[in-house]
């Protein structure tokens, strides 16, 4: 079979096409042929060694795909051949708090990813998918809308009637977007683009600021609500956006610390202190989590935002597309003809 893989060293152009077996199902364990996959910053991180410069290698990259159950081993009861199932990006965090255990079971990171045709895992590692997406958009689930669902309803406890300021159009803010607007929140968006500000109000966001044209856009976020700031901030950006975040936030609000996509530095805690604002770090989440979403999502009748669709063999293409940062929602990559 065919798979993708970091081999001997980092860089999107030392990404290697490789054969490897074909594995086969142990006891618990269910073989998938995978049928599309979806790129998250983290695989792309990954990939150029700016996520963990020490990862041994070879590793198969990216965390998110769904497949085909096509075979199964001794007493799987949780499947059955010819289900259509995504794996969890964590594969031991199935319910309750993270821990140092679950935490090293991630997809693509500490195991191999699901870059490759086909993909044993274990029966508790995966989930069933909607059945009105396709493959692609079901292969955008397990990081970025987790993450999403985690922090604004899991853990942000978000209520119609909220407000959401939601940072950028990559996958975990439009799925955050969906989400708040499925609850009835009101949802305030930035971005440096006025096109992709244009797409956004086309799936409900209520107002838009271009942060390169405003780039004092937490005053703008205090303006749009009469002073008091947004009750929840989606924080993808990091140390570069973290200081407006806590100022655009109410008090009492919460951040959910998700990216760091303009890099590490220092924060003042003094802002945080003095306004009372909760910060919480949100690494995607449990399978419980991933389920409960999708019970939602099929409610709801939801769909995700695929950019561009990259065949198996663009690999290396898709995560150059996603480095440009050109990309409204996320990018796949689809299995076979």
């Amino acid at each position: 079979m065919k798979a993708w893989e970091i081999q001997n060293s980092f860089g999107l152009d030392a990404l290697t096409l490789a054969e490897r077996p074909e594995p086969q199902p142990g006891p618990y364990q269910v073989l998938i042929k995978l049928r599309a996959a979806s790129l998250n910053y983290r695989d792309l991180l990954m990939v150029k060694g700016d996520y963990n410069p020490k990862l041994p290698l070879p590793l198969i990259p990216f965390s998110d795909g769904v497949g085909e159950v096509v075979a199964l081993g001794e007493g799987v009861t949780r499947v059955k051949v010819g289900d259509r199932v995504a794996g969890i990006f964590m594969q031991r965090w199935i319910g309750g708090e993270l821990n140092e255990q679950k935490f090293r079971s991630a997809l693509g990171g500490d195991l191999d990813g699901m870059l490759v045709e086909y993909k044993v895992l274990h029966e508790d590692g995966v989930v069933h998918v909607p059945e009105h997406f396709s493959d692609e958009e079901a292969a955008t689930l397990p990081c970025a809308a987790v993450t999403a669902w985690h922090g604004l309803i899991t853990d942000g406890h978000l209520k119609a009637g909220d407000s959401v300021l939601v940072q950028g159009t990559g996958g975990v803010s439009l799925f955050a977007l969906q989400f708040a607007k499925a609850v009835g929140a009101r949802v305030i968006i930035i971005s440096s683009s006025d096109e992709k500000l244009v797409h956004a109000s086309e799936l409900g966001v209520d107002e838009g600021i271009n942060y390169k044209t405003n780039p004092d856009w937490d005053k703008r976020v205090k303006e749009l609500t009469d002073g008091v700031g947004v009750d929840h901030v989606v924080e993808v950006g990091g140390a570069g956006t973290f200081g407006k975040s806590v100022r655009a936030v109410r008090i009492g609000g919460q951040i959910s610390l998700i990216g760091a996509l303009s890099g590490g530095g220092e924060i003042n805690p003094l802002p945080i202190l003095m306004r009372t604002v909760r910060v919480q770090g949100i690494y995607v989440g449990s399978r419980d989590m991933f389920e409960t979403m999708n019970r939602a999502i099929a409610l709801h009748r939801l769909r995700p935002v695929v950019d561009r669709v990259f065949a198996f063999e663009e690999a290396r293409e898709a995560l150059r597309y996603m480095e440009s940062g050109s990309h409204f929602g996320k990018l796949c990559i689809r299995f076979g003809t």
